[in-house]
C-alpha cells in the first residue's frame, strides 16, 4: 500500500503552510497563553474558512466529512505553526456527537437521544464554520481537565456512559505549555446516557489521537528546519556549527524518526476512514512515534540551540514547550505501546 499524499492533498498542505506563515501565529500563540484569545479566534475563523474544520463534520451537517487523511494533513501543518486553542477537541467533539446522531443517540435510560440531536444540530454547524469553539473533556482517555475551557463556547464531557454539556470551569492549571490552559468542566446538563456514549467516547479519543499525533509530526519538523538553519548559522573555532560530524548525526537522527513516523500516521488515517478492525492500534503507533519523535527533535533543538533555546523571548521556545504535553496529549507512550500490543 502506497502512503504519499496525492497533488490535492499536498496542495491542501502547502495553502494552510502559507496562509499560516502569513498570518503570524507566534504572536496569536503568545497571546492565548496570556488570556487573550481575540488573535487565536481570528486565526481559528482563518481555518474554518479554509475547510479545516469541516473535515471532521458530516455533509448532512454542513461539513465535509468525515475525512481522517486530509484532517492529518491539515493538523500537521497546525502543529508545524503550533498554532493555539482545542483544534484537537473540537474536531473529537465532532466525532463524539456525529457518531452518537448518527445511532440515533438514545441510551439504555431512554432519555438521551433528543438532546444528542439537538446538540448535534446545533453545534456541528458552528463547528464546520468556525463560529463555535468547543472542548472535550474524556477522564479515560486524556485526564479529568478540559484543554482551553475559559475560551471554548462548549465544553462536552464524557464520563463513563454519560455525556453532559459543562457549565464552567475551575481555574486554569499550569502547564508545562502555557499555550495549554487546561481548566477542569464544572456541572453540566446531561445529553446522553447509556452504552452508545461511551463507543462514541472511544471513537472521539481515536480522532483526538490522530490529530494530537498530527500535530505532533508537524512541530517536529518545525523544530528540525529551525535547527538546522541556525546550525548554519552559529559558528565555533571558526566554521559553522553544522559541519560537526556530531551535529549531523544527531540532526539525521532527528530527520529519520520524523520521517518514520509520518507513513504510520498515513496509514492509520486510511485505516479510521476504511473503519478497520485494526485501526485503533495503527493509531496507537503513530500517536506514540511521532510523539516520541518530536520530543526528540525539540531535545535536539535546545541542544544544538545552546543557551538562547532557553529565552522566552525566542519563538523557538513556544515549540519546544509544546513537545512533551502533546507526546503525553490523549494517549501517554506507555498507554499506546499497550494498546499495540494488546492481542
Amino acid at each position: 500500500m502506497r502512503f504519499l499524499l496525492d497533488d490535492e492533498q499536498r496542495e491542501f498542505a502547502r495553502s494552510l503552510d502559507g496562509m499560516l506563515t502569513a498570518a503570524g501565529a507566534p504572536a496569536a500563540v503568545r497571546a492565548w497563553a496570556a488570556g487573550d484569545a481575540t488573535p487565536g479566534r481570528a486565526l481559528w475563523s482563518r481555518l474554518a474558512e479554509a475547510g479545516v474544520l469541516a473535515l471532521a463534520v458530516p455533509e448532512r451537517h454542513d461539513g465535509l466529512g468525515p475525512l481522517p487523511l486530509e484532517l492529518a494533513v491539515a493538523f500537521t501543518e497546525l502543529g508545524r505553526h503550533a498554532v493555539p486553542g482545542p483544534l484537537v477537541e473540537t474536531v473529537a467533539a465532532a466525532a463524539l456527537l456525529d457518531r452518537l446522531d448518527d445511532s440515533g443517540g438514545s441510551g439504555s435510560s431512554g432519555s438521551s437521544g433528543s438532546g444528542v440531536r439537538e446538540a448535534a444540530a446545533a453545534w456541528l454547524p458552528q463547528i464546520a464554520s468556525g463560529k463555535a469553539v468547543v472542548s472535550l473533556c474524556v477522564p479515560a482517555a486524556c485526564g479529568p481537565y478540559a484543554l482551553d475551557a475559559d475560551a471554548a463556547d462548549a465544553v462536552f464531557v464524557v464520563e463513563g456512559d454519560t455525556l453532559r454539556l459543562a457549565e464552567t470551569a475551575g481555574p486554569v492549571q499550569p502547564s508545562a505549555d502555557p499555550a495549554r490552559r487546561l481548566a477542569r468542566p464544572l456541572g453540566g446538563t446531561v445529553l446522553a446516557r447509556g452504552p452508545e456514549v461511551g463507543a462514541a467516547a472511544a471513537h472521539a479519543a481515536e480522532v483526538a489521537a490522530l490529530a494530537t499525533a498530527a500535530q505532533s509530526l508537524g512541530l517536529g519538523r518545525a523544530l528540525l528546519d529551525r535547527t538546522v538553519e541556525y546550525v548554519k548559522q552559529r559558528t565555533q573555532f571558526g566554521v559553522a556549527i553544522g559541519s560537526f560530524q556530531a551535529v549531523k548525526h544527531r540532526l539525521a537522527d532527528t530527520l529519520i524518526a520524523l520521517e518514520f513516523a509520518r507513513p504510520l500516521l498515513h496509514s492509520a488515517a486510511l485505516a479510521l476512514a476504511e473503519g478497520a478492525a485494526h485501526a485503533s492500534a495503527e493509531i496507537a503507533a503513530a500517536k506514540v512515534t511521532a510523539g516520541e519523535a518530536a520530543y526528540a527533535a525539540a531535545r535536539t533543538a535546545l541542544q544544538l540551540h545552546g543557551a538562547v533555546g532557553y529565552t522566552e523571548e525566542l519563538d523557538l521556545a513556544l515549540w519546544i514547550r509544546k513537545a512533551r504535553p502533546l507526546r503525553d496529549a490523549w494517549g501517554t507512550p506507555a498507554a499506546c505501546r499497550a494498546r499495540v500490543l494488546a492481542p
